[in-house]
């Protein structure tokens, strides 16, 4: 992510690095059959605030637009943190065993700094590299077939050979050989997250739709702002997306 210049919280410790909640928005009408969402959402790198904001804020739009199950939030700090390669198997996991693995569908939103290697994970002094190789190994122990991978970062294109089939829709911010925009360390958003999930979430009938108006929205920014534009990508999903009844 270039710099350019929620679920509420709730004041404990033990939130500052790390959420396991239910539901935050009881179900307005209950879709009958509609899949169950599990959400996993982490801000990867700790020495900018906004990854922390758009981890949080993005995790409590999905929870608004779908029939949620557990929702597990996790976020660095300077000072350290929970959001590492080995607490984000962990927290698939707990999440995976609460969903039916056929039904169900796993929600995977990561925020961080990219570049063609992966994320960079950032929590006080520990730094680590999450590969494209090593999150497809990561979601398929979980179990669950249907599975959203979120990735708001720059190059993070360089996921979607690695994970994208029919049974994992992958939507990046950007494609392989970019930059995103919006890391400043006091922004709440991202300018993909901002437009994604802030604003084309909240009112798309589906996914798809979602990510073409966000897309549009980004596009028209980075060139208002005399950015190379970023060319998110969206790829894979056809057996998931049927799945994604949002709420009315």
């Amino acid at each position: 992510m270039t710099s350019r210049s929620s679920i509420r919280r709730l004041g404990a410790p033990l939130v500052a690095f790390f959420l396991t909640i239910w539901p935050l928005v009881p179900p307005v009408h209950a879709i009958e059959d509609a899949a169950k969402v599990g959400v996993v959402s982490f801000g990867l790198y700790g020495d900018q605030g906004v990854f922390r904001s758009e981890a949080t804020g993005a995790a409590e739009v999905v929870a608004g637009r779908f029939e949620t199950g557990p929702i597990n939030v996790g976020y660095n700090s300077k000072k350290g943190g929970r959001a590492t390669i080995e607490a984000l198997t962990k927290s698939l996991q707990t999440a995976a065993n609460r969903l039916d693995p056929e039904k169900d569908v796993l929600f995977l939103i990561l925020t961080s700094h990219g570049s063609p290697d992966g994320l960079a994970i950032k929590a006080g002094r520990l730094t680590e590299t999450l590969t494209p190789s090593r999150l497809r190994d990561m979601l398929a122990k979980t179990g669950v077939r249907h599975k959203v991978v979120v990735i708001s970062a720059c190059y993070s294109g360089v996921f979607i050979p690695r994970l994208a089939s029919p049974d994992v829709l992958v939507i990046t911010a950007a494609d392989d050989k970019h930059p995103s925009f919006g890391c400043q360390d006091k922004a709440k958003w991202t300018y993909f997250g901002d437009a994604f999930f802030n604003v084309a979430l909240r009112k798309a009938v589906s996914l798809k739709d979602a990510f073409l108006d966000a897309r549009s929205l980004v596009r028209k920014r980075e060139l208002r702002e005399h950015f190379e534009p970023s060319n998110p990508l969206m790829a894979g999903g056809a057996d998931v997306l049927p799945l994604l009844v949002g709420r009315p």
